[in-house]
């Protein structure tokens, strides 16, 4: 300022010269007088300190519930979860899983350690509970899930079976008294399991039919089995799918779609016109086939007629097929006259979705089925079960399916259920699997792809930075989760990953000393996010404004009650 109070450099000119500064340092700047505090302040100018610190396209606006650019600058850099708070050692092998209870206030961690843990999620966490599962002949645990009144935990594991045969199991786990209420069979063990609804949950049986054929039966299960009566229905079967080229069902999920109308990432004009993005269909073999959906034929004859001819070419030497691809061509026609087509609903109905990794190629996981769970299927009321077998006659459509041309390993929900996000390890480009049991090789690279399930049409560009190493025939599953703002996923580089769902930008790396398995964000508090390693530790994470926060100094109440105590007397 001159003598006269009048700034000596006009605000054109210092906002020039903040252009060239850092965030840091214009905020370090704004602080040594009012005008140049008024001019860190200017949207322009944080406008372009956001796309140059953040390397976001030019393209790409500003969140549609940012109230200025700054605010927006500040959220991402002050409220992402990436200062670590604390570190659990109570497991003794590699956490494999985390999952939050609804309220936030518990979380359930699964081990190689055969234990589920349950924690009390405070200021500091503690451990509550811890479940051993060898007395039950368990291997491990690997996954968990809490109802949604979270009363109730779902915890899914490795059951070892007579000659050491491998299978999986689900445990129900009282939250009130820490009881096993209920075990199920569920095979394969990866199928996880899940809630339906507060108190029935969904398990998996898989049926071998030919050397590379099977069927996956999806069972509704009641969750207090031990105390119903044997002429109530505590199990039904919700569906019976086949199985090609030695693949399986796994990983299912429920989306409730009640939830789509408060979707909370708003999508660009131009993704969702994107032309480009993968669209949900009908899986096959070729286009040909993906474009007319292989339902129950309305003529038996045809199907017979067409296995005839398959038959008669094999028997001629017309057709050089190996054994496994004349059986899955035949169990593909045989299919085509015993596929129930999926049942229509009302248009204005909100049912839920049952989601999981399958495939028709290979054994790995390529491809997500989804299928429509309405409202009569829900419940196990029904026929005592052994009952009206006459159905099994038939394999149920799937309503869509979706090809990722890759091993899929990982899938989460965003917290409204509209959006589907899933971890891949691409194929080579143009890749053609001749046998189903030598899958293609994956990339390192680990594609975080994004499905619209109120569209049924991939939305944004894949996110990428985190990685993993180990080939198709060991990859194993990698959790991810997804809240309000953010997405995070493990890895097996060793560290947890954050993006931003909006801009498609990585926020922060979370350091572990090994493989990243499961992270989880609490469903109240985005700022905190909890990672699970194969070192055997959980972390915690907060956000920088948080930890400050949590940190200061609370104001000294001393001087008042020293005031109020003397009058008294």
């Amino acid at each position: 300022m001159d003598a006269g109070g009048t700034p000596l450099l006009p605000d054109s000119l210092v906002y020039q010269i903040f252009l060239s500064l850092g965030p840091a340092d214009v905020l370090a700047a704004g602080l040594v007088c009012r005008q140049w505090q008024a001019v860190s302040r200017d949207e322009f100018l944080w406008r372009e300190q956001f796309y140059r610190y953040y390397q976001v396209a030019r393209d790409v606006p500003r969140h549609p519930a940012a109230t200025s650019w700054y605010e927006e600058f500040r959220r991402l850099y002050d409220m992402v979860p990436c200062v670590e708070v604390q570190t659990l050692k109570e497991h003794t092998d590699q956490v494999l899983h985390l999952s939050f209870s609804h309220s936030g206030y518990q979380f359930a961690s699964c081990s190689k350690d055969c234990t589920v843990k349950i924690w009390n999620n405070d200021l500091t966490i503690s451990l509550l509970h811890s479940a051993d599962m060898r007395p039950y002949n368990w291997s491990y645990t690997q996954f968990s899930q809490f109802n949604q009144d979270d009363s109730l935990l779902l915890a899914s594991g490795v059951f070892l079976g007579p000659h050491n045969s491998s299978s999986g199991e689900i445990a129900v786990i009282s939250l009130d008294s820490f009881v096993l209420l209920s075990r199920v069979r569920n095979k394969p063990y990866d199928v996880f399991g899940c809630w339906l609804t507060e108190t029935s949950l969904i398990s998996g049986n898989l049926h071998r039919i030919g050397d590379i054929t099977s069927c996956s039966v999806l069972w509704l299960n009641n969750a207090f089995q031990d105390v119903e009566s044997e002429n109530v229905n505590v199990v039904k079967r919700l569906f019976k799918i086949q199985n090609l080229n030695a693949s399986t069902i796994r990983t299912v999920m429920v989306a409730d779609c009640s939830r789509f109308d408060n979707p909370d990432l708003l999508l660009d004009p131009a993704d969702q016109a994107t032309p480009l993005c993968r669209v949900f269909d009908l899986g096959g073999d070729s286009e040909d086939e993906a474009a007319s959906p292989p339902l129950r034929s309305p003529y038996p004859g045809r199907t017979k007629e067409g296995l005839r001819r398959v038959l008669d070419g094999v028997l001629d030497g017309d057709r050089q097929l190996s054994e496994r691809a004349l059986e899955t061509r035949v169990a593909k026609l045989l299919a085509q006259g015993h596929t129930k087509p999926p049942e229509c609903s009302a248009a204005d109905t909100r049912n839920k979705y049952l989601i999981f990794t399958t495939g028709c190629l290979t054994y790995s996981p390529h491809q997500i089925g989804i299928k429509q769970i309405l409202p009569h299927q829900m419940t196990t009321a029904g026929p005592v079960l052994g009952e009206g077998r006459g159905s099994d006659a038939f394999f149920d459509a799937l309503d869509h399916v979706i090809d990722v041309h890759g091993h899929i390993i990982g899938m989460g929900l965003s917290p409204d259920n509209r959006y589907l996000y899933v971890n891949s390890r691409a194929w080579p480009p143009g890749s053609v699997v001749a046998d189903p049991m030598q899958p293609p090789p994956i990339a390192e690279e680990i594609d975080l792809l994004v499905f619209d399930l109120k569209t049924m049409r991939e939305v944004k560009r894949a996110l990428r930075a985190h990685r993993a190493y180990t080939p198709n025939d060991e990859c194993f599953f990698i959790f991810l989760d997804v809240s309000r703002d953010f997405v995070a996923s493990g890895a097996e580089d060793r560290h947890g990953y954050i993006w931003d769902r909006h801009y498609n930008i990585c926020l922060a790396k979370l350091r572990h000393e090994d493989v990243v398995n499961s992270v989880a964000f609490s469903p109240q508090e985005q700022e905190l996010l909890l990672t699970a390693s194969d070192d055997a530790t959980i972390k915690a994470w907060r956000s920088p404004r948080t930890v400050r926060v949590l940190q200061a100094p609370r104001p000294r109440l001393r001087p008042f009650f020293s005031w109020f105590a003397s009058h008294r007397r």
